[in-house]
């Protein structure tokens, strides 16, 4: 299936969830990253701002934002700045997102975990993001571990990728975990 096709076919999806069926997917997945060895030793982390269509990430930022170091990009022509996450700081950026302002700029290189969001991940890792590319650029030489997070109906067993496809270690969905790839230690 062409990527655009799968991009089609899973907004359908999500155009069918609830409000409840969205909140309760977000906790169930975030409630698993949790519970990973990764997260728990992971200090600084890049996360996403969700966009209406994706896995709410507002309640698990506002939850663990006094423990870990969040991070969030800032696209800047097309690459991903990162900066750290505080609420009062975000105004409305690029494609109607909320990014962090300032010019506290950070290494993806101090980054422990990056939280990936996408349109549907394999389950090699894969994934299909919304065609811009900006994770791929940013993630082409992190080192830190990359995690998907999606619905269900977000994990298909095999996408057709480009030499610049970036894949991650991790996929979590509502009721499973795949690694990938075990993280190195650091």
């Amino acid at each position: 299936m062409k990527k655009e096709d799968i991009r089609r076919k899973v907004r359908a999806e999500k155009s069918l969830l609830s409000e409840d069926d969205r909140r309760d997917a977000a906790a169930k997945v975030f409630t698993r990253l949790e519970h990973l060895a990764a997260f728990m030793l992971a200090d600084k982390i890049l996360m996403y701002h969700s966009l209406p269509d994706e896995l709410s990430t507002l309640e698990f930022l506002s939850k663990w934002s006094g423990r870990k170091k969040f991070f969030l990009p800032r696209v800047n022509g097309v690459n991903l700045e990162i900066l750290p996450y505080d609420r009062s700081f975000l105004k409305l950026g690029a494609f109607q997102i909320e990014e962090p302002q300032g010019n506290d700029l950070t290494s993806i290189n101090e980054i422990e975990l990056v939280v990936v969001p996408a349109v549907v991940y394999d389950r090699n890792g894969n994934r299909v993001g919304r065609g811009k590319g900006y994770y791929d650029r940013l993630m082409t030489d992190c080192k830190a571990v990359k995690v998907g997070v999606g619905y269900d109906f977000q994990l298909v067993d095999d996408i057709e990728v480009a030499a610049h496809d970036v894949p991650v270690d991790i996929v979590i969905t509502e009721t499973s975990t795949f690694v990938i790839r075990k993280p190195a230690r650091k």
